[in-house]
């Protein structure tokens, strides 16, 4: 039988909570491969097995298991009976031999894990048959320290599996065993990867994106709503939130002194996602923010914009620099429609030389003057919802 072997790494550590998250990734694998003719997803010892129909393509299942969380490694693979009445380790040698054969390799080596501990055969023993066997077809020598060649086996009842092939999966643990978050998604390189690493560690991710109409085009729309969709490829379910922000801005530009305007918009933007949050059932609210990078992300700003929220600012990147986060948006997909050039929120507004220095009393002052539950009503009267999934379901 052909398969995909799937292996968790930090949830092992679950205790007796493990079956809830192993049964998460079970669903979320699912979902990956649905559309790929996989029906049967089940979870074996320690690890998940993924049936596979002949007409699969493994680089497409691949890059699919690539992008779910949770998973540590995974191997496409082959079962073979066990034969516990009668041991015997003839078949799995054959199609260790089967696999193997057309391969070219000069050194090798078998390593082999025994789950079902009921199995005679150790470990080592398995190593040292199926090597023996492989050297005698091949000629290649064993090399236990750096093989050209690592041929996988595990000993499962009431089957074994080998592979020739392991892949790096992302890590982290299965979207959905930490509750939701919500993201506040500009449409530039950062917000996007916030939301991933939220997405890591177990969290499913509604986004928020604010944009300039009526003053601007909808090109940030467009953009934030083809951002979405990359990210909907690690979650399979998204919604997005898209909020006209142009005529918030107008009214706080009309009414507050000119360096106070970008922290005046993200207490607003905060005020308007926090009771989107709550409609979704989250839990915090989620920020692309890394620490100086630009005028609004200076400690004091950043504290005056959370004193703004009564749930939890996460800021997954904090600490990173611009480079780790384009290395890391990159990896993710979504950086080449980040750089594309849009107005997330209506430039005209965004004053020279912004306060970065910004005091507490002083904003509050200022929004005493604005209608603030009228406003963060405006905002989400007019939002916008979209909905995506992946892969299409029919």
């Amino acid at each position: 039988m052909r398969c995909a072997i799937v292996h968790y790494h930090e949830l092992a550590l679950k205790g007796r909570n493990r079956p809830f998250f192993e049964q998460r990734l079970v669903r979320n694998i699912r979902l990956a491969l649905t559309d790929l003719g996989v029906r049967q997803v089940d979870p074996l010892r320690g690890r998940i097995r993924a049936m596979l129909p002949v007409e699969a393509d493994w680089n497409v299942v691949a890059a699919r298991l690539r992008r779910v969380f949770g998973i540590v490694n995974f191997s496409p693979a082959r079962s073979v009976p066990l034969g516990y009445a009668h041991p015997n380790l003839a078949p799995l040698m054959a199609g260790v031999g089967h696999e193997g054969r057309p391969l070219t390799f000069k050194s090798f080596r078998v390593s082999a894990k025994r789950a079902d501990k009921r199995f005679p055969f150790t470990s080592m023993d398995v190593e040292r048959e199926v090597g023996a066997h492989v050297k005698e077809l091949t000629g290649a020598k064993v090399d236990l320290t750096k093989p050209e060649l690592t041929i996988h086996v595990e000993l499962l009842s009431p089957q074994s599996f080998y592979s020739v092939r392991k892949e790096p999966g992302p890590g982290g643990m299965p979207v959905g065993v930490s509750g939701t978050v919500a993201c506040l998604l500009s449409g530039g390189i950062d917000s996007p990867v916030a939301a991933a690493r939220m997405m890591r560690r177990g969290c499913q991710t509604v986004f928020i994106h604010f944009h300039g109409r009526p003053f601007v085009s909808r090109a940030s729309e467009e953009k934030v709503r083809e951002i979405a969709e990359l990210l909907t490829q690690y979650q399979f379910d998204s919604r997005l939130y898209l909020i006209p922000f142009g005529e918030i801005q107008r009214q706080i530009v009309l009414g507050a002194p000119t360096p106070l305007r970008i922290v005046l918009y993200r207490r607003m933007m905060v005020r308007i996602a926090e009771e989107l949050a709550r409609k979704e059932q989250c839990w915090g609210l989620v920020t692309g923010d890394s620490l100086g990078q630009v005028a609004s992300q200076t400690p004091e700003n950043l504290t005056v914009v959370e004193e703004a929220a009564q749930m939890p600012i996460l800021r997954p990147l904090i600490g990173m620099d611009k480079s780790e986060i384009t290395t890391e948006a990159q990896a993710l997909g979504t950086f080449e429609t980040s750089i594309e050039p849009d107005q997330d929120c209506c430039r005209l507004f965004v004053p020279p030389h912004p306060s970065t220095k910004t005091s507490l009393d002083h904003v509050r002052k200022v929004e005493r003057h604005f209608d603030l539950i009228a406003l963060v009503k405006q905002g989400l009267e007019q939002a916008e919802l979209v909905e995506f999934t992946f892969p299409r379901r029919r």
